[in-house]
């Protein structure tokens, strides 16, 4: 894909920000189950 105009441009970089939206939010699901996983652990303990 040429990125050229504007058109692919605005294409190419909606492409790219929802790519990393998706692994930023599942990271933050990731890391609010690990702290979830810690506060069962610590109440066991």
């Amino acid at each position: 894909m040429s990125r050229n105009n504007e058109g692919n441009i605005k294409k190419h970089n909606d492409k790219l920000h929802k790519e990393q939206d998706k692994a930023k939010a599942k990271k933050v699901a990731r890391e609010e189950k690990l702290k979830e996983i810690i506060r069962k652990h610590n109440n066991l303990i």
